[in-house]
């Protein structure tokens, strides 16, 4: 009953509302590594996470870093495509055996499925223009100030309790909403930055700048089904060595085009 209860939790990290699944035992590592198949839950429409080239082949940061966790266990990759809502889902009925998708920990979901140690950072911050000042999110909270988000977001939200004298334009993608701010309709976007970086690129007469003080910094994880501790284990250790060569971060920079506002420092005692 308590995976039951929980399921909208992890999802929103909100509300604790009753949501009917059904729980399944995880393979463990060594039918991982006895069938030789790693299924990853990645999100099929979260560039430049993962998604589809021209040629159909996945591409993002998720897809290089799952492949490196694959090639450490030896194993191939089965791609299973996993919208944000269904990552917890996927993972307690036994669909995928880790999931990526920028998946936050938190303990609400920590209450259904287990995490590895953190892969990336999410940095809610603010980005904005030399023409515009201020040097805390505070700052922006202020009359006349408009701020650019997407439709759906919960920083939406946040923005509304936690910075009530803003005007929000709301617009349906991440490209979108850095358009609003380099054409001068919107003053700034209060959001997971991190995400926002690459699309300034196609500004680049625009003089871009990140409040130095984030608001928060959250942590993502790698997703693995609640007690399969042996998988758990391996992925650490692969994931010590991919941030401690550099791997995870040159990775993030190639695919967003400027590095982690907040990097994971390794922790060998995971």
């Amino acid at each position: 009953m308590l995976k039951r209860s929980f399921l909208a939790a992890a999802l929103s990290g909100l509300a604790i509302v009753a949501t009917p699944f059904t729980a399944a035992e995880a393979r463990s590592l060594d039918e991982v590594l006895s069938e030789g198949v790693l299924r990853v839950g990645i999100n099929p429409n979260f560039p430049n996470m993962s998604t589809r080239n021209d040629a159909g082949e996945w591409v993002g940061f998720d897809i290089d870093i799952a492949t490196a966790l694959a090639e450490g266990l030896g194993v191939e990759v089965e791609w299973v495509p996993t919208e944000t809502a269904q990552r917890v889902p996927f993972l307690v009925s036994d669909r995928i055996d880790i999931s990526l998708g920028a998946l936050t920990r938190n303990a609400s979901r920590a209450m259904l499925i287990d995490f590895t140690v953190p892969l990336h950072t999410e940095v809610l911050a603010v980005l904005t223009t030399s023409a515009i000042e201020g040097d805390t999110w505070e700052d922006f909270n202020t009359e006349g100030m408009t701020l650019a988000n997407m439709r759906g977001n919960w920083t939406v939200g946040w923005a509304e309790e936690n910075m009530p004298n803003v005007e929000i334009e709301l617009v349906d993608s991440i490209a979108d909403t850095v358009r609003l701010v380099a054409q001068g309709r919107a003053d700034a976007i209060v959001e997971n930055i991190d995400f926002f970086m690459s699309f300034t690129e196609n500004y680049p007469d625009v003089d871009w700048r990140v409040v130095e003080n984030p608001i928060f910094v959250a942590y993502c994880a790698i997703g693995v089904a609640q007690g399969n501790e042996d998988l758990t284990e391996v992925l650490n250790v692969i994931l010590y060595n991919l941030h401690s060569s550099g791997m995870v971060n040159d990775t993030w920079e190639a695919n967003y085009g400027s590095p982690m506002l907040r990097e994971v420092v390794p922790n060998p005692y995971f």
